[in-house]
């Protein structure tokens, strides 16, 4: 074994994940295991002090590093199990320097833990979107940090303020990645909606993509992740509109349908804005297709507040969903307020998925019979523009485009011969 990253958390995490493993490799450190944690919930915490004492079990010679958000916030927790040999943060893991110091002075030596603080980093080094040659889609890093204080997220202070990759950096990495064979490329961030408040001129997301768009002919596919819908510009809409190599699928950070909640959160939008956002940008794209980060049992969520999220499924069109039962993430205001039993929590998450299944179940008998232009990423699995899994028959070759009708479904996956 040379260097291994096992990778917790968001899409952010999968692009920094590979970088970190080019600059170990390049570093020559070896037998390595690089967690990259997540710091989203409290059990998001736990599955990675699982993980974590799993690997050492079954890799006892291997050095464990552990870093990501996580590590940012909880420094001490993971340093004091003894099965970890270092803690680095958020800014340390993206820097050659580190993983070259690593090789130089070792990584058992007295400074075992390198977190600083993250809110002093004002930059996003251009190393950052790195993304990842020969993948089919890549990821790539336009932006980091948050400046909003949701009362459940702890992020921020795992992520620091917010801070962007001027476009033309953006340009040139995307064309770099198209020319290794990249055929499909998703901007990813942690607020991305917030992108280029902090760059000169100011530009916004729909201006990145009207101009990736434009400058990078070669480019088939571009995606945007996450967003906050109450922060959509006039350029994106325009690019949701007359932009077809931008993909009809929009992921929004909704977390509850209701307004009391949504205010307790304090989020930015409300149940009437989720709703005409949706409804806008279908008008523009009818063929958009939503999926939606939903919140379970908030503090003080009460029977007709839930009910609220669930009707929101079907007011906003909501086909994919993400639904996470409250977790109190400590140092959080959320974590202080009145909290909601855990059973019904638990109650509310299943009502949720249940709903979100039925969701996704009536989208993928609508798209039986239906040509869809699939994007291969394994031997036997792709994805269609809008990007639903579809399963085939037969292994096809990876990264091929191709034009399939869709013979049914298994209740997750589109199927195809």
């Amino acid at each position: 074994m040379s260097v291994e990253v096992v990778t917790f958390g968001c899409r952010l995490n999968i692009a920094e994940s590979e970088a970190m493993q080019r600059h170990a490799e390049a570093a020559g450190l070896t037998d390595v295991v690089i967690v990259n944690t997540c710091a989203v919930t409290a059990e998001a915490s736990r599955q990675a002090r699982q993980s974590i004492r799993r690997i050492a079990r079954e890799k006892p010679d291997a050095q464990i590093i552990v870093t990501g958000c996580g590590a940012q916030v909880e420094p001490a927790a993971f340093a004091a199990m003894p099965q970890v040999a270092r803690v680095i943060g958020n800014d340390e893991k993206m820097k050659a320097e580190t993983f070259r110091r690593l090789r130089d002075f070792g990584i058992d030596d007295s400074e075992r833990v390198l977190v600083n603080d993250i809110m002093a980093v004002k930059e996003t080094a251009l190393h950052l979107i790195d993304g990842m040659r020969g993948h089919t889609r890549a990821f790539v890093q336009v932006q980091n940090g948050c400046d909003h204080r949701c009362t459940f997220c702890i992020i921020p202070f795992g992520r620091g303020n917010s801070r962007s990759v001027p476009m033309g950096a953006v340009v040139e990495q995307v064309r770099n990645l198209v020319a290794h064979g990249s055929r499909e490329v998703v901007l990813t961030g942690v607020d991305i909606t917030s992108y280029g408040r902090d760059l000169p001129g100011e530009p916004r997301l729909g201006a990145l993509v009207k101009g990736l768009l434009r400058h990078v002919p070669e480019l088939e596919r571009l995606r945007i992740s996450s967003i906050d819908s109450v922060e959509a510009d006039d350029d994106l809409f325009d690019a949701i509109a007359n932009e077809p190599r931008l993909m009809p699928h929009l992921h929004l950070s909704l977390q509850a349908g209701d307004d009391m909640v949504l205010k307790r959160m304090k989020r930015r939008h409300s149940r009437a804005d989720a709703i005409a956002f949706c409804e806008n940008v279908r008008a523009l794209r009818p063929d958009m297709v939503f999926g939606a980060d939903i919140i379970a049992g908030f503090p003080t969520e009460t029977d007709a507040m839930f009910a609220r999220s669930l009707d929101i499924v079907e007011e906003c069109g909501l086909t994919h969903l993400h639904v996470f039962p409250f977790s109190p993430r400590p140092g959080t205001p959320a974590a202080r307020m009145p909290a909601v039993a855990r059973d019904v929590v638990k109650d509310r998450a299943r009502l949720l998925r249940e709903k979100g299944a039925a969701a996704l179940s009536a989208y993928l008998d609508r798209e039986v019979g239906k040509r869809r232009r699939v994007l291969i990423e394994l031997n036997q699995l792709g994805r269609t523009e809008a990007f639903t899994p579809v399963r085939f028959s037969s292994p096809v070759a990876r990264g091929d485009l191709r034009d399939v009708t869709i013979l049914g479904h298994d209740g997750r996956e589109l199927l195809a011969a």
